[in-house]
């Protein structure tokens, strides 16, 4: 599967309280669970008034068709094609996705 980076605007998300990051959890573990196995959340960053979210997916169309179900947008949807972080500076090949 190819890693994915989502960005949604989400006015004042920076604000939720517990509960309703929770419910939102909620939301999109049950599209997720709709879409099947070709999709995988990882983790989200949750900023001022964006997410960040990390998901694992055979396609940008279920990334898509996630945003319709849960009623979360993917404003932007970028594909990962390397990781690196501070142990690559010893390393002369970087991570792929």
């Amino acid at each position: 599967m190819q890693k994915y980076i989502i960005e949604r605007q989400l006015p004042d998300i920076g604000e939720a309280t517990p509960e309703e990051l929770c419910a939102a959890a909620k939301r999109s573990n049950a599209a997720l669970a709709e879409l099947g196995t070709d999709i995988q959340w990882v983790q989200s960053y949750v900023t001022d008034d964006r997410t960040f979210c990390v998901y694992l997916a055979r396609d940008e169309e279920l990334i898509r068709r996630h945003a319709e179900l849960s009623g979360f947008p993917a404003n932007r949807i970028y594909p990962v094609h390397r990781i690196i972080d501070p142990t690559t500076a010893g390393r002369k090949e970087t991570v792929r996705a």
